[in-house]
């Protein structure tokens, strides 16, 4: 496949492939990756819930599992997650979309409030999903926030086995958290998007766990005092919302000692994601990067047929590894 991601002129402007990425109009029609889904609930330590759904070939013989990573207030549900999910389990895969803790509507499960710096429980449920896989290859596709968890998944795999993990894909991967919620907070409609999202999924977990007390993050308006805000209740370590940040990060460094093949997609037109983060940034020989010019947040959309490059390069890079 060729790598080069040009969509149509009407598609190029950042904001119409960002909003397209999540938009109901992508994951529109019928689903047979949701029909054959259930419920999994994984136990992960210090009693930690997560859920996922599961959704096994039912009529033919599976090529692998792909196990598939949400971004920061999005679900197993989001759009990009059901169309790449969709296109996967038509070709064979049997695929898994794990839900963070508190997203979703998973909010019942965990007493404690969902914080990205929580790495292991999400390792820990990547690592029990991939044991579904009844041997055959596995492979993991994380984006946005999703694609800074596999990014460290990836970082923490050589000392840490995830069974028969052959590739991980990195979608808009967040890896400078302070550069990103600066740039979120600088751009008056995509905070709205976000503050809105994460401001009703508050609600939720306030209204099911009242002694929480999230009514003070509620009030701020924007996302680096809700971060604060969070913190000083949570008392989770970080004095600023900076160093919370900073804790999560893609630092240089992290990916030299990546063994897994890792693929990472970004956009230079990215309005959450700034690219100079991908400059520079010190990688194994084991991943690859690719920068388009277009593509928004989480997009890739190349026509009105809804189709997404990332889906086609998915399906290549997985395809790859089969026997």
């Amino acid at each position: 496949m060729n790598d080069l991601f040009l969509p149509i002129r009407p598609l190029r402007g950042s904001y119409i492939q960002t909003l397209m990425a999540s938009s109901r109009y992508r994951a529109l029609g019928k689903n047979p990756m949701v029909s054959a889904s259930r419920e999994v609930i994984l136990h992960c330590e210090d009693r930690v819930r997560l859920q996922g759904f599961y959704s096994p070939q039912a009529e033919r013989d599976s090529k692998g599992l792909v196990i598939m990573l949400h971004g920061w207030e999005g679900s197993v549900n989001s759009s990009y997650i059901l169309s790449s999910g969709r296109r996967l389990y038509n070709l064979g895969y049997d695929v898994f979309r794990l839900n963070f803790r508190d997203h979703g509507e998973s909010h019942y499960l965990n007493r404690g409030i969902f914080l990205s710096i929580l790495l292991d429980e999400v390792f820990q449920g990547v690592h029990q999903a991939a044991r579904l896989s009844g041997g055959k290859p596995v492979f993991l596709a994380g984006f946005s926030l999703g694609g800074n968890f596999a990014l460290r998944i990836a970082a923490k795999e050589p000392g840490h086995r995830i069974p028969n993990l052959k590739q991980v894909a990195a979608i808009s991967p967040v890896i400078s958290p302070n550069r990103a919620c600066d740039a979120i907070d600088a751009d008056p409609l995509i905070q709205w998007y976000f503050m809105r999202k994460w401001k009703r999924s508050l609600a939720v977990k306030n209204k099911l766990f009242p002694s929480l007390g999230l009514e003070k993050v509620l009030a701020e308006a924007n996302l680096r005092d809700m971060t604060q805000a969070l913190l000083d209740i949570y008392e989770a370590g970080y004095e600023k919302a900076h160093d919370y940040f900073d804790a999560y990060a893609v630092n240089n460094g992290w990916l030299k000692d990546v063994l897994v093949p890792t693929l990472i997609v970004t956009a230079a037109d990215d309005p959450v994601i700034p690219v100079q983060d991908f400059f520079g940034l010190e990688t194994s020989a084991a991943c690859r990067m690719i920068i388009h010019q277009y593509g928004g947040h989480n997009a890739f959309i190349e026509s009105f047929t809804r189709t997404s490059w990332v889906d086609h390069k998915l399906q290549e890079i997985f395809a790859s590894h089969l026997n």
